[in-house]
């Protein structure tokens, strides 16, 4: 009885701090399915900063990939090693106090960028209600840069809920006929991905200045340091 109940507590430890046993591992499903593990909960395996052939600015903690916060508009973002065009992905996610991250697709490299987002599409991630900027000051955000938005391009709909401070489970499911975005089980965002609506959002905001901007049909997986902590686990794609 008395092991029974300290490996309940080490569970309960374990689920609040970072991961459990059964995370960062594939269900017999999902294997069948085809999915593959892009984080395995020991090492940064996989991920190399943008644009560099190491990684720095994260490290694993309790079987979470977390990013320490050291990056900022320009730098500290990691990147899949490999290349993706069709997928579905997903993952899970935590902010730190006044946390902004997001993870992007089909980014490109090159030294001629400043920055991943100048090239590839982000699922925003943000503290939305109480962000605030580098002084520390409220900054109150427009919706196309909250949660679950496709940055700058389409808002979420009334289906989205976050957990603040606590684990949240997001999806991208992309092909050319249609893009998804999910959060906690529901479905936020769908667009069909270089359409008329598409290249007229894209071509009359934010992204004036970045020309290559969401043009690339496959690229890297993003993991965005905007200067503040987050930590991610349970990262999985299948390629579609």
């Amino acid at each position: 009885m008395k092991t029974t109940i300290l490996l309940g507590t080490a569970v309960l430890i374990l689920s609040f701090c970072g991961c459990t046993p059964k995370d960062n591992a594939l269900t017999f499903k999902e294997k069948r399915d085809g999915y593959v593990l892009l984080f395995d909960g020991k090492t940064t395996e996989g991920w190399l900063n943008w644009n560099d052939d190491k990684i720095s600015g994260w490290n694993v903690e309790d079987g979470c990939l977390v990013g320490q916060g050291l990056g900022g508009d320009i730098g500290g973002d990691i990147v899949s090693v490999k290349e993706y065009d069709n997928f579905h992905l997903k993952w899970e996610w935590k902010l730190g106090d006044h946390g902004n991250s997001g993870v992007m697709y089909h980014v490109v490299e090159d030294l001629k960028y400043k920055a991943a987002y100048e090239t590839g599409p982000e699922y925003q991630l943000i503290e939305d209600d109480d962000f605030r900027d580098e002084n520390e000051d409220p900054y109150p955000l427009e919706d196309w840069q909250k949660t679950a938005a496709d940055y700058a391009m389409y808002l979420p709909n009334d289906l989205k809920q976050v957990n603040l401070r606590d684990w949240n489970s997001s999806e991208i499911v992309f092909t050319p006929e249609k893009a998804e975005y999910w959060l906690n089980g529901q479905k936020v965002v769908e667009f069909v991905p270089w359409s008329e609506d598409w290249n007229k959002r894209r071509n009359s905001g934010k992204w004036d200045q970045y020309p290559d901007y969401g043009f690339a049909k496959t690229g890297k997986l993003c993991l965005q340091d905007h200067g503040s902590k987050i930590w991610f686990r349970n990262i999985k794609i299948k390629e579609l």
